[in-house]
């Protein structure tokens, strides 16, 4: 198969994180199915924010063949010119994935690409970019936003948990995990979880529920219900609901949900368990309940969704014989 060609638009006053993350990801994966290229609105030096300048080898005619285009994000939300923002809907048009980190949502905005579409970005500015453009409905507490051929990260380290989702999207959950153990970090933040905003009392990450939830990924083969966890918490069910709101964006059996499809997947695509078997370790529960949830979240059956992350065995790929 082709390389999914990856292109990055540094534009002036770019973050340093917010653009090493996806050269990072993408463009240091030996061996990786991306192809990344960076580019400016012209070929040169890039002011970056904080920094020395980054050269940029190509001008916007490298959009022309992106199958992704990350915008990473800019210090404070950038006004891009009609040539930059004519090259960008010129590439979503001709069906190129886009993508922005932080405040490059300001950049996609600006373009049109993000009206009648659910957006992030840095809580710090998502006021300012609901008031800009408000065709665009702004979602301030999430870490990234899927819409298809648009999404969008909230500040910084989230375009981290944002290019690993995409990874999940184009080549399924073992090889994002795969690439998330070679970054050395955590393999799957669900978009929904919370940015960590303007909490009164900020939860004690060192303990508490992050144990709890540690201890449930190791035990998702069994029927857990709140009531358990509440009792292995040494909380309130009231208590132990709003902390988990407050470090997960969800509720506990929503978490856990996503926990056990999340292990379905990788379970499809790494072993040869039967569908199942899947079920059970898990803790999807019958078969029949199983291939409901994971077609209704995932969207696709969990067979069709094995046949197309798992890899061919040498069994699979012998030609049958006659006699």
């Amino acid at each position: 198969m082709p390389l999914h060609h990856a292109v990055v638009l540094a534009l002036p006053g770019v973050l340093a994180l917010d653009l090493g993350i996806p050269l990072q990801v993408f463009g240091s994966w030996q061996g990786g199915p991306y192809r990344l290229t960076m580019c400016g609105e012209k070929p040169g030096l890039v002011p970056m924010h904080g920094g020395p300048a980054v050269s940029a080898e190509y001008g916007l005619e490298c959009l022309r063949s992106a199958d992704t285009v990350i915008v990473p994000g800019q210090a404070e939300p950038l006004v891009p010119s009609a040539a930059v923002s004519d090259a960008l809907a010129a590439a979503a048009a001709r069906g190129a994935r886009m993508v922005s980190i932080c405040t490059g949502a300001f950049v996609l905005a600006a373009a049109g690409l993000l009206d009648g579409r659910r957006a992030t970005t840095h809580w710090q500015f998502a006021a300012s970019l609901a008031t800009r453009y408000p065709q665009v409905t702004v979602d301030p507490k999430v870490l990234y936003v899927d819409e298809g051929e648009v999404l969008t990260s909230a500040g910084v380290a989230a375009g981290l948990d944002l290019c690993l989702h995409l990874i999940r999207r184009d080549f399924g959950a073992r090889a994002a995990n795969q690439r998330a153990r070679e970054l050395v970090t955590a393999p799957h933040r669900s978009g929904g979880q919370a940015q960590y905003i303007d909490l009164p009392v900020r939860p004690d990450r060192s303990g508490g529920l992050a144990q709890l939830r540690e201890w449930a990924l190791l035990n998702l083969h069994r029927p857990l219900t709140v009531d358990e966890l509440v009792r292995r918490a040494g909380m309130s069910r009231r208590t132990l609901i709003r902390r988990f709101h407050l470090e997960t964006g969800q509720p506990p059996m929503r978490w856990l949900l996503e926990a056990r499809l999340s292990q379905a997947r990788e379970l499809l695509e790494a072993s040869d368990l039967t569908v199942d078997g899947v079920a059970r370790r898990c803790g999807l529960g019958t078969p029949a309940n199983f291939r409901t949830l994971f077609k209704e979240h995932i969207g696709v059956p969990p067979s069709v969704y094995r046949d197309t992350f798992h890899p061919p065995t040498a069994a699979d790929s012998t030609p049958a014989t006659t006699t």
